[in-house]
């Protein structure tokens, strides 16, 4: 009953804030409306994605929206057998800004998942600007953990899964309440920028889950970790990124934190257990921008009590490479400058990287997959999306893997 007061809540709130905006634009039907294009200066970092946006803006309103859809069409089979053809709807996300005065801005991103099998507030923060090198940001942030956690809008991409390592390993989008700092600084053709937050962390869920396997994704599905910290200790989030504008752009992030419930009413009742992750991200172009290269490689360490069997992993290492190249960029079909993609994406995760003691052999429990696409850009802001995905997942004691492939078909677009 609470879930479906909360949906109908929240469904009540947008109705009446469109309802608003119709009504303010009732007044005058002339240059009222102005849309906001995304701001595509290369002088831009994958830590600016939150804000680099299209939003619409309805007269002396003070407040900007914008959002993406992302849906598609699904054919899959493991080994031969298929649970048959369907229809997904993936994402509905709404994006909130204001600029509340000088130098003080404030972004919500609310998401709506499956429908609304899963609605999460994913970023709700206000920053204060005090120097371009000192930001000061608190509210429900996102994590800079890698690149794509803060930058995982579906008309971003040309691929419709996520990849792998940014979902399983790194649990994106990952977000939690906090305070922190951030700012850029620019030389020529250089920006250099950084962010350093404490937020709440994981907790105990990271190895005692359904899933049987230490899993980040697990940990983060607590919804107190809004209100509280499950350890009392806050987690560190920190990340550095360099760009240049003939280069590209290449981040080094790390987060660490105690996830386990380690004290209890004064008592101690366990030791403290880390949580950490080490990522690195890349992206590049070449050829005027018509071949790009984006990937991420993320390794975890998890400290696993001696009591836990060996299924639970202390070490975990996944990445993702994406090649895309545009073999056509032109007018058509009555779109001035729309483009057609062609590309792959390799990726990789070992959820358990290590061998077995009794044994001394390899520990299993790990996946890999190629994924081909056609993509076609009638605008910057929309995609179409045609993949192909192969996928081989091996067990935890090596057994032949599974093979998995998918054919799917879909879109996604900013409005």
């Amino acid at each position: 009953m609470k879930t479906s007061t909360s949906i109908y809540k929240i469904a009540f709130a947008i109705l009446g804030f469109i309802c608003t905006f119709n009504a303010f634009a009732q007044t005058d039907t002339t240059n009222f409306f102005q849309r906001i294009p995304a701001d595509t200066s290369k002088q831009k970092l994958n830590m600016d994605a939150v804000y680099n946006r299209p939003f619409l803006t309805a007269g002396k309103l003070p407040i900007a929206i914008g959002g993406y859809l992302e849906a598609n069409t699904q054919y899959a089979a493991t080994d031969g057998v298929s649970d048959g053809f369907s229809f997904q709807a993936r994402r509905f996300t709404l994006f909130f800004s204001s600029t509340i005065a000088k130098k003080i801005k404030f972004l919500s991103e609310l998401e709506f998942e499956d429908g609304t099998k899963e609605i999460n507030i994913e970023f709700a923060a206000m920053d204060i600007e005090f120097h371009p090198l000192l930001n000061l940001r608190g509210g429900i942030i996102m994590n800079p953990i890698g690149a794509f956690n803060q930058n995982h809008d579906g008309p971003r991409w040309d691929f419709i899964d996520r990849p792998i390592s940014a979902t399983t390993i790194i649990p994106s989008t990952l977000s939690n309440a906090g305070f922190g700092l951030h700012g850029k600084y620019f030389a020529n053709n250089w920006i250099m920028g950084y962010e350093a937050y404490l937020t709440n962390g994981f907790d105990d869920n990271i190895i005692s889950n359904p899933e049987g396997r230490t899993s980040l994704a697990a940990g983060k599905k607590n919804p107190e970790r809004f209100e509280e910290s499950n350890s009392g200790l806050p987690m560190f989030t920190g990340k550095l990124a360099i760009r240049n504008r003939k280069i590209g752009e290449l981040g080094l992030s790390y987060m660490t934190g105690v996830y386990n419930k380690w004290k209890d009413d004064g008592l101690v009742i366990d030791n403290k257990r880390n949580a950490s992750v080490l990522a690195v991200d890349f992206n590049t172009s070449v050829f005027k921008d018509r071949l790009t290269f984006t990937g991420e490689l993320v390794k975890v360490f998890v400290d696993v009590p001696d009591t836990y069997t060996q299924q639970y992993g202390t070490q975990q290492l996944g990445g993702y490479i994406d090649i895309i190249g545009t073999v056509l960029q032109k007018k058509m079909l009555g779109w001035e400058s729309a483009k057609l993609n062609l590309g792959v994406r390799l990726e990789y995760a070992d959820y358990n990287q290590g061998r077995f003691k009794e044994t001394d052999g390899n520990i299993g429990d790990d996946v890999w997959a190629i994924v081909p696409t056609i993509a076609f850009r009638p605008v910057g802001t929309t995609v179409l999306r045609f993949n192909y995905r192969f996928e081989q997942h091996t067990d935890l004691f090596g057994n032949p893997p599974a093979n998995t492939g998918v054919i799917q078909f879909g879109f996604s677009t900013y409005f």
